[in-house]
């Protein structure tokens, strides 16, 4: 008998870290386990990412060599960043002499950031002598860490590399502007940069916390994290870029909705204890952006998750006789129990109180037994609006007991206090995915789909309030640790480009590709795609792959699920215009404009279902290499700029879509041609 693989997804939510078990093959949830997020541990919350993935294997009979991948979330960089526990960073901006004045003034960054800042010429030779005596008076004016950077050290990144040499020397921690982007813009590259490198300290002694206890523990599977985007990278990219991971917790829940529930078009609502969010999906894809930390533009892409402060375990602020306000402060935070998942008894004789908590101040029940908070959920059990058997489902008794001390306190009902702490808290959340639906054009057909823990205490209400269709994701409450164990690996960087040329791009193209496979991707996994931004003048490169082959048939999705999934993407009837052993294209008929052309949306889809490629007007065949390669050459003839291909073959999809020659896509397709089934091309 086959011995069961599982990978491990673990997110560490405000609240609660869970952890899931996810068959390898499958996607079947095979196990799960919940611990309160360890805010006070010395260790901080990384010591309960142990607890999770302990209390996983033991409570499923899961053994360390069972565990095929463990991906987890963090919140350890954008906590650190809000509350300001960061390292003094010190800049060392070179540039020749008379560019002394500009350089200083595009890298002298000012605001919340608490940096140093030192000039080192480079119109000479670099020593170590010369950035040694830079760095030394950065770190007798407190530098903790150091950012390099040079106005063209995209082009040429040795004075940055030396740079960070020195700074490793002295046993300083580093970044340089060139390793977070190859865009040109020395400002916010320097800015990016500082952000990073304020939070590398802390990064590294969370990564090597990890590690060890993991290792000590048996397992020796691949340990990811999850990025921003939406996908996971090693340890040692954490470690060098910890920014990356900026909203990594919110990526894993929209990840689980995408790879789980396979939602096309919609609205994504996360409620866990401590937050919610938001984000919009369309067309199978979520909405991307630059960040934004702390009023500082970064260079760093990320999903556009809007996060908002209040969930199933907000608490419940008075002014005035009234409800005033539902969060930002949380039950878990504040150490205190629920009323609901109390007792009846030990509420009995208590009354409803407003306590000072963390400089705010909120309605508690106080009774002999101890405060306990009134929340959302306690609200939601009181009015009986959850499901039964549903994740926040808790005594109602209890909960009624204690929206009734909130209401003596009020003079109302405990029926009128409940609505009115149900109605407060999702206003906020009701006006953001009422904007979220505006400005993407989803319009009143759009569906809300509700994740995490507290999703039925806020989404229904939510919905119904919008009038649009409402579903509760499968396996809600642990919707985000699923999409951690699910992700694959994934990369993205940005070079300067202001006229693509077919070298510069296959270099670019290699340097993705063997970058993902020396981070532990199996190589025929891997797949590379292109863009050209004229108006950044400017290539972005991005990358997908996988540590294991995951070829078992099991959780594979049929043909009939596959073209279910794709004319949902579509919004149209689809049909298979190639299939591939990984990979299946399907097109629809679409007319457009006054004359009524008929285009043929494209969309590109893995055997599970993940959506890998979209196009809005394009045709496909399939065969053998040289039937692949002669169709190409026949859809380049007689254009001076080349339509977007994309080759198949294998288990990789190459996007070639940053290549404008026709003769240097040619020149691509031929270099791809092993194993090459299937090629698209258009628009």
């Amino acid at each position: 008998m086959t011995e069961r693989r599982v990978r491990v997804g673990i997110d560490v939510g405000g609240t609660f870290t869970k952890a899931v078990a996810v068959e390898s093959g499958s996607g079947r949830v095979a196990g799960r386990a919940s611990v309160p997020t360890t805010h006070s541990d010395p260790r901080g919350v990384a010591g309960g990412i142990v607890e999770a993935l302990e209390a996983l294997m033991s409570g499923s009979g899961i053994g360390p060599g069972q565990i095929d991948m463990i991906s987890h979330s963090t919140t350890q960089a954008i906590n650190a960043l809000l509350e300001s526990d960061t390292a003094r960073v010190g800049v060392v901006a070179m540039g020749v002499g008379p560019e002394r004045k500009n350089v200083t003034r595009r890298t002298r960054l000012s605001g919340s950031m608490d940096v140093l800042h030192e000039f080192v010429d480079t119109s000479k030779l670099l020593t170590g002598e010369g950035v040694g005596s830079a760095l030394g008076r950065l770190r007798e004016g407190g530098a903790e860490v150091v950012v390099a950077a040079e106005a063209f050290g995209v082009d040429d990144p040795s004075n940055e590399d030396f740079v960070m040499e020195c700074a490793r020397k002295e046993g300083l921690p580093s970044t340089a502007s060139h390793e977070i982007s190859g865009a040109y813009g020395l400002e916010i590259r320097t800015l990016t940069a500082a952000v990073n490198a304020s939070v590398l300290p802390r990064a590294c002694e969370v990564a090597d916390y990890v590690e060890s206890a993991l290792r000590g523990a048996g397992v020796r599977a691949p340990l990811m994290i999850m990025r921003g985007d939406g996908g996971v990278s090693d340890m040692e990219a954490f470690r060098t870029r910890p920014i990356s991971t900026v909203l990594s917790g919110p990526a894993a829940s929209v990840a689980g909705a995408l790879l789980h529930t396979r939602v096309s078009d919609g609205v994504f609502l996360e409620v866990g204890g401590t937050s919610t969010n938001i984000c919009v999906i369309r067309g199978g894809r979520p909405q991307i952006k630059y960040v934004t930390v702390n009023e500082h533009p970064t260079c760093v892409r990320s999903m556009d998750v809007r996060v908002m402060g209040v969930a199933g375990g907000s608490l419940v602020s008075v002014k005035k006789g009234r409800i005033d306000s539902v969060g930002p402060r949380s039950a878990h935070i504040a150490g205190l129990r629920y009323s609901c998942f109390a007792e009846p008894g030990e509420l009995s004789g208590g009354e409803a109180r407003m306590s000072r908590i963390a400089g705010g101040s909120y309605a508690v029940v106080e009774s002999d037994s101890g405060p306990f908070a009134i929340t959302t959920t306690c609200a939601a059990n009181a009015l009986d609006m959850l499901p039964p058997g549903d994740n926040s489902s808790a005594c109602k008794e209890s909960a009624r007991a204690a929206l009734g001390m909130l209401g003596s306190l009020l003079g109302v009902s405990y029926s009128e206090a409940a609505l009115s702490v149900i109605q407060t808290a999702s206003f906020p959340v009701t006006k953001a995915v009422a904007r979220a639906v505006k400005d993407f054009g989803l319009g009143s057909s759009a569906r809300l789909v509700g994740g995490g823990g507290g999703a039925s205490v806020l989404a229904p209400f939510v919905a119904k309030q919008l009038g649009l269709e409402y579903e509760l994701a499968p396996d809600a409450e642990v919707i985000s640790s699923i999409g951690a164990a699910s992700s694959m690996m994934q990369d993205e960087f940005e070079m300067p480009m202001s006229s693509p040329d077919p070298a510069s791009i296959s270099a670019a193209v290699r340097r993705a590709h063997d970058s993902m496979i020396a981070r532990g991707a199996v190589p025929q996994t891997v797949s590379v795609s292109t863009e050209f931004v004229p108006e950044k003048a400017m290539l972005r490169v991005s990358s997908v792959g996988s540590v294991d082959m995951d070829s078992s048939d099991s959780g594979r999705l049929g043909e009939g699920d596959l073209l279910e999934r794709a004319s949902g993407i579509l919004g149209s009837a689809a049909s298979v215009a190639v299939s591939t052993e990984h990979h299946v294209a399907f097109s629809a008929g679409r007319k457009s404009g006054l004359l009524g052309r008929t285009r043929h949306p494209l969309v590109v889809l893995d055997r599970r279902g993940r959506l890998r490629l979209s196009m809005d007007d394009a045709r496909a065949v399939s065969g053998t290499p040289e039937r692949v390669i002669s169709w190409v050459e026949s859809e380049l003839r007689g254009k001076s700029v080349a339509p977007r291909v994309c080759l198949m073959g294998d288990a990789r999809l190459e996007d070639l879509s940053g290549i404008a020659d026709p003769a240097g896509v040619m020149d691509a397709v031929r270099s791809s041609a092993d194993g090459l089934a299937a090629a698209v091309a258009g628009s």
